[in-house]
C-alpha cells in the first residue's frame, strides 16, 4: 500500500474523532515507534524461529522423546523410524530453535531437553 494512500487512511481516522492523535506524521512516527518498541525484528524472529520448530509432527514427537531421557541420534533415528540426516536435520532446528541441547561423549552425539520448565509449560497448555 503506497505511503499517500496510509497517510489517507490515517487521516480519516483521525478527522472521525475515533483515534486521538491530531498529526498524521507524528501519529505516523508514534506507531512505528510502538511496532519497534514492542515488536521489533529480532525478538520476533527468535520467536518465529521458536514456532516453526514446533510445527513438525516429527520434531514434537522427538521433543516427547527427550522428555523421558536424553537420546542419542541413532536412538531417535530407531524410534521413529527416520534416516540419521533426517534425524539430525530435525535435531538440529530444535538445537537451533533452543529447545534441546547437545552433550558430546566421544564420537557419540546425545540431546536433551534445554529448558524443562518449558516443556512443562508447553505440555500444561497440551502443546506437546
Amino acid at each position: 500500500m503506497s505511503k499517500q494512500r496510509v497517510s489517507k487512511r490515517l487521516n480519516r481516522l483521525i478527522k472521525s474523532g475515533i483515534c486521538p492523535a491530531e498529526d498524521v506524521s507524528q501519529y505516523t512516527e508514534k506507531l512505528k515507534q510502538l511496532s519497534e518498541r514492542i515488536a521489533d525484528r529480532k525478538s520476533v524472529q527468535k520467536r518465529s524461529k521458536f514456532f516453526k520448530a514446533l510445527a513438525d509432527e516429527t520434531r514434537l514427537r522427538i521433543l516427547r522423546l527427550l522428555e523421558v531421557r536424553e537420546m542419542c541420534v541413532c536412538e531417535v533415528m530407531v524410534a521413529l523410524n527416520l534416516t540419521q540426516p533426517t534425524a539430525s536435520h530435525h535435531l538440529g532446528i530444535l538445537e537451533n530453535a533452543g529447545l534441546v541441547t547437545d552433550r558430546k561423549e566421544g564420537k557419540w552425539v546425545f540431546y536433551s531437553i534445554a529448558d524443562s520448565k518449558l516443556v512443562e509449560n508447553m505440555n500444561k497448555l497440551n502443546l506437546l
